[in-house]
């Protein structure tokens, strides 16, 4: 445990590192599988982590100790951490639950919102066209999910260009993108150290999405064309206020934010679609399984000597 349980923290601290390049050079979904499945193993395995430095603090106070049956003495002995390093986990952790607690809250009563809205919109094969002069397009989860589009967006395009913002939005409902984001978020919300691999996944669901609006029209230059064309046409006007849950758009935009707030991922997404599909990159795939299978490890290496000391207090 003096090893064991620091290393699901030190891997949080150095997981950011492979957040870009994972969402640049790894293909889009399985870039965002990794990316959400990293952010969530992490969190959780330095929240335990976290308890478990905590645990060995209670151990040394007799009262607590005496609850348990165990010897204060003892734990103060063979304890692997200081006393004030177990008080400071004990800190961490309080407000890595705290945080994870209302980041699940929020999130559940924004898509049931969402769900609801979507059920109340009017719609012909799931899509809902608002008369408004402002250029949006964004997707509204639900049973069914809605995509809804402006007019305003819809006179700027072609019919080309519309049939590839329809595929665009459909990716993002029957691939449950906002799911991906929701479960980032809560790792993220859990360590703040990981929330690069949360912002992350927001940019590799859009790519995931532009992929599959290019396997379907067969066009990448035309896809990469409607993609800058549709910011171009939103930067041109103030930001629409989107309902709540809405899914990221074609435009990349998150709702109820500037036109400048995202203007960075919208030249790597339309440079992505004129170069050739991206592979899987095995290497990197590789490195991502060992990295959370180490902190998977540590953390239950860690949990089972803490056991064993348990059972050594207990036993004096």
């Amino acid at each position: 445990m003096h090893v064991a349980v620091y290393v699901p923290l030190l891997l949080c601290l150095l997981a950011p590192l492979g957040a870009r390049p994972l969402s640049e050079r790894c293909e889009p979904r399985l870039a965002t599988w990794l990316l959400t499945a990293s952010a969530l193993v992490l969190g959780a395995a330095s929240t335990v982590s976290l308890g478990l430095l905590a645990a060995t603090g209670l151990l040394r106070v007799p009262q607590l100790a005496g609850l348990g049956h165990w010897s204060a003495h003892t734990a103060q002995r063979d304890a692997p951490t200081e006393l004030s390093v177990a008080l400071i986990a004990g800190l961490l952790l309080g407000g890595a639950l705290v945080t994870a607690a209302r980041m699940l809250w929020r999130r559940a009563r924004t898509l049931a919102a969402a769900a609801v809205d979507a059920a109340c919109m009017p719609a012909r094969d799931g899509l809902v066209v608002v008369d408004d002069e402002v250029p949006d397009a964004f997707a509204v989860p639900g049973l069914p999910g809605r995509i809804v589009v402006s007019t305003g967006m819809l006179d700027r395009l072609d019919r080309t260009e519309r049939a590839i913002l329809l595929a665009h939005e459909r990716a993002h409902l029957t691939g449950h993108h906002f799911v991906f984001v929701a479960l980032a978020q809560l790792g993220a919300s859990a360590n703040p150290l990981l929330r690069p691999l949360a912002a992350a996944v927001t940019y590799t669901i859009e790519r995931w999405a532009d992929e599959d609006a290019a396997a379907r029209t067969g066009d990448r230059g035309r896809v990469a064309r409607t993609v800058g064309k549709a910011a171009l046409a939103q930067h041109s006007r103030p930001a629409p206020l989107r309902p709540a849950g809405a899914v990221l758009g074609i435009l990349g935009f998150p709702g109820r934010r500037g036109p400048l707030a995202s203007a960075g991922p919208v030249p790597r997404r339309v440079a992505a679609l004129l170069a050739p599909p991206l592979d899987r990159h095995r290497i990197l795939a590789a490195v991502t399984a060992a990295v959370l299978a180490a902190a998977t490890l540590a953390t239950a290496e860690a949990a089972r000597d803490l056991h064993l000391l348990l059972e050594t207090v207990g036993a004096s």
